[in-house]
């Protein structure tokens, strides 16, 4: 079956970049010109799919905002002949259909995937973090969705971490199928070095079969009251395999300030009008 449909969780306070999202959600912060939002949807989009649900709290109508069609500002950019800027406003709400569900309270990341089960109906679908931008060849989720289509089973992205990320990420268990390819036999959440199964971390990418709702409703809250993706997929082992791949490309965590400045100077470098002012000024430090 095509995958057809994203979900997009964008509830958090976003209370690492305080004071910056007191106002304004944290998805919506711009990295170069574009808002972290939307590197997501540009990589679901291009990875064929069609239907995005946004999961959002209060304080996060910007987000619809940004997607939704500005009849105003389009045509003041049509009667000021600005038609590059015209272009981007109007392909921006042209990308996808989109719908968005409020999450009343902030439960976890695996309450906030439950949230678009009606969205989602009987079909697999992806899952996109904001927080994580990635540069590749083949759009990060393409490539799950790409094992997704020859193993029909869930898929979740990885990543190397070093022994203080294991503080930081899910860590896997695996058992190696091909290059790149792993069966997850275990996995636990950000268990130190002391107790990590692997150096393959879990980051903000998933692919999963319908069953993962049912996984998530059986799964306890932690200590913080959240339900965590992660202990609802260990429950999803129970009953089908789900694999882990070890995506080709660059990944940028612009969830915390100083990955954020990572990814903006990164990026910046790639884009030609950028790559100058950004060299120059550096060289000049």
């Amino acid at each position: 079956m095509k995958i057809r449909k994203a979900v997009i969780p964008a509830a958090g306070f976003g209370t690492r970049f305080l004071p910056a999202t007191k106002a304004q959600p944290k998805e919506m912060l711009s990295v170069l010109d574009k808002p972290l939002i939307q590197y997501s949807v540009e990589e679901a989009v291009n990875s064929g799919i069609e239907n995005i649900c946004v999961i959002i709290s209060r304080g996060k109508s910007s987000i619809e905002d940004h997607f939704d069609k500005s009849p105003e500002l389009e045509s003041f950019l049509k009667e000021k002949k600005k038609t590059e800027f015209l272009d981007q406003v109007q392909s921006i709400s042209n990308m996808a259909e989109f719908c968005y569900i409020r999450q009343p309270q902030a439960l976890g990341l695996g309450h906030a995937i439950l949230m678009a089960e009606e969205f989602v109906g009987n079909e697999p679908f992806v899952v996109l973090l904001p927080d994580d931008i990635f540069d590749c060849q083949v759009p990060a989720i393409k490539q799950l969705i790409n094992v997704y289509e020859e193993y029909g089973s869930s898929v979740i992205i990885l990543k190397r971490i070093n022994q203080e990320e294991t503080k930081k990420y899910g860590v896997i268990k695996p058992e190696k199928v091909k290059p790149r390819l792993f069966e997850l036999k275990d996995m636990i959440e950000k268990p130190g070095p002391e107790k990590a199964f692997s150096d393959l971390g879990i980051i903000g990418r998933y692919v999963f079969n319908p069953d993962i709702f049912d996984a998530i409703r059986q799964t306890e809250p932690d200590h913080r009251g959240e339900i965590q993706i992660t202990d609802a997929i260990k429950i999803l082992l129970k009953k089908e395999s789900v694999y882990g791949y070890l995506f080709e490309g660059i990944r940028y965590d612009a969830g915390d300030k100083a990955g954020f400045i990572r990814a903006t100077i990164e990026l910046a470098l790639k884009r030609s009008e950028f790559k100058k002012i950004v060299q120059d000024h550096t060289k000049n430090r």
